[in-house]
């Protein structure tokens, strides 16, 4: 009889990661709790009902190659990823783990498919990046959006977004996206890198939200991930305005997870063609459970032998981007509207 497979959660003790480990454990599935706080790690582990902890600082490669070592699938939850990511892939490739990860990194996610491609296919795992509530619902919602096209001109991602409460790893990797002068667009059907001056949008929400001052671009994986399937001359995402403008968002590192839990969002993506648009929305609260859902619904996938085959993947390339999008709605995360191909 095979054993259960083991889902390893790195930064457990976190905001995100605690959401992710709560939900493994309520699938009945075995996980190793990781980090580098042990005591927090042992404390997590009797509130979960007791499970396998791992002691492993982000400096300690041998240490980082045992956790993947001991599990079919690692999910890499802190950040900022481009301090941690590298790491922590790095080491799931040379153990031969599946990796998920919750990077929205324009760089991670280069570094990931530019160099951790060949590593993956001959380790023969599955590594999935970008698989976060920014950067990845867009993703995917573009993939099903896209589906069927030709002669896409644009694809547009656009985040509302409020209440958002960033917690201080959320905080850091927002300073370091903000001050980050090298960012990377893509228009005229390439890749580009270097400085971009932000500027006001109105992106048409659907009601009952409605038209709303955008920030554009802004440094999401979109222009990484949604080139790789989806044939586009021009890939921006945006976020709006009024996001940053509240004053808790800054400011609320040490609130409780059902203060946290208050965000709502509408994620929407209008693919632009010669012939029309198509568009696609996904509305919901609490976007930390979704992000941290969307990984575990990733991670079970991997070690039920259901991902792509061996490589590094975003999103809406590692699985069925409309499909993938339903089952998330089926746990309650969002309400999905898509025009999908017919």
């Amino acid at each position: 009889m095979m054993s259960p497979p083991h889902i390893a959660v790195y930064g457990a003790t976190g905001h995100t990661g605690r959401l992710v480990a709560a939900d493994l454990r309520s699938r009945g599935l075995e996980i190793v709790l990781a980090g580098r706080d042990g005591s927090a790690l042992k404390s997590l582990s009797e509130e979960l009902g007791g499970a396998l902890v791992h002691e492993a600082a982000l400096d300690e490669p041998a240490a980082l190659r045992d956790l993947a070592g001991s599990a079919d699938v690692l999910i890499h939850c802190a950040g900022p990823f481009t301090d941690t990511g590298r790491a922590l892939a790095t080491a799931a490739a040379e153990a031969g783990c599946h990796y998920v990860d919750h990077a929205l990194e324009q760089h991670h996610t280069k570094w990931m498919f530019d160099t951790m491609q060949q590593p993956a296919r001959q380790a023969g795992i599955t590594m999935v990046t970008a698989m976060s509530f920014y950067g990845g619902l867009g993703d995917l919602l573009a993939g099903a959006a896209a589906a069927g096209l030709t002669g896409i001109d644009r694809v547009i991602t656009a985040y509302s977004v409020t209440g958002w409460r960033l917690t201080t790893g959320a905080r850091k990797t927002a300073e370091l996206l903000f001050a980050d002068t090298r960012r990377i667009t893509y228009t005229d059907g390439a890749e580009h890198v270097g400085y971009v001056e932000p500027r006001n949008a109105v992106f048409p929400f659907p009601p009952p939200l409605g038209p709303r001052t955008m920030i554009a671009p802004v440094p999401f994986p979109e222009v990484v991930t949604v080139p790789r399937h989806v044939a586009a001359r021009q890939v921006e995402a945006q976020l709006t305005a009024h996001t940053f403008a509240e004053e808790q968002a800054f400011t609320s590192e040490h609130v409780d997870p059902e203060t946290r839990a208050g965000s709502h969002f509408t994620v929407a993506v209008q693919v632009i063609t010669q012939d029309g648009n198509r568009a696609g929305q996904a509305r919901g609260h609490d976007l930390w459970r979704m992000s941290a859902l969307a990984s575990v619904e990733a991670a079970v996938r991997l070690a039920g032998d259901q991902g792509p085959g061996p490589g590094v993947f975003g999103p809406a390339e590692a699985f069925p981007a409309g499909p993938f999008l339903r089952d998330l709605e089926r746990l309650g995360l969002f309400r999905l509207t898509l025009q999908e191909e017919r």
